[in-house]
């Protein structure tokens, strides 16, 4: 049996500051510094004495959580940059009011997954899922049962769908909502080798 604990960062400068964060590098505020103790203690009340492995994207935010993560837990840490967020181009840093004047939406129907949303720079959804696949694909083929995947929330979303085995082309219009400092719990079970998704964005360890 496999756990992965796919984890999202706790709240970041550029959430309070109302910026585009994406690959802007933004660190936790002292209240996601906070949060980010509790979601290790909450990680290490679960996985007891289970060796674990850590790996995180290496985005500021993401590997501050992480670090507090995995020396919690004892654990080794892999720095992966395809666990970053969607980069936002020219956004990244800029006030978000600064990205919604020029984003497009994709279209309802149609190719959404590479879809120019009219930012210079930008990535589109298609360049992070294949960044994500590939992180998953890494995650999965490691021998460890036990495994904490700190990200951000629009890669999560890809993460699962990779979990899952959706096709990449079919994840258009694949959205989980998740929210800073979330915990996710996938699991591959023995039995039927089913990979499944046990808990979504769970937060009660925020409380």
């Amino acid at each position: 049996m496999k756990n992965v604990y796919v984890v999202t960062h706790p709240e970041a400068t550029h959430h309070v500051d109302g910026l585009v964060g994406g690959w802007f590098d933004s660190n936790l505020t002292d209240r996601g510094a906070a949060h980010a103790q509790a979601m290790a203690d909450s990680l290490a009340e679960r996985l007891g004495n289970a060796t674990v492995e850590v790996h995180s994207s290496d985005l500021l935010r993401a590997r501050r959580t992480a670090d507090v993560i995995a020396k919690r837990l004892d654990a080794n840490m892999t720095i992966d940059t395809d666990l970053r967020e969607k980069s936002y181009g020219a956004a990244g840093g800029r006030p978000q009011a600064w990205l919604n004047e020029r984003f497009i939406p994709p279209p309802e129907v149609g190719e959404r997954m590479r879809h120019d949303e009219g930012v210079e720079g930008a990535e589109s959804r298609m360049d992070l899922a294949v960044r994500a696949y590939a992180a998953m694909e890494r995650i999965q083929e490691m021998a460890v049962e036990s495994q904490v995947v700190v990200t951000h929330g629009g890669t999560a979303t890809y993460l699962l769908a990779a979990w899952i085995g959706m096709p990449i082309d079919a994840a258009d219009r694949v959205h989980f909502r998740f929210t800073s400092g979330g915990i996710s719990l996938l699991r591959k079970e023995d039995v039927f080798h089913s990979h499944q998704i046990v808990q979504l964005n769970e937060t009660g360890h925020l409380r």
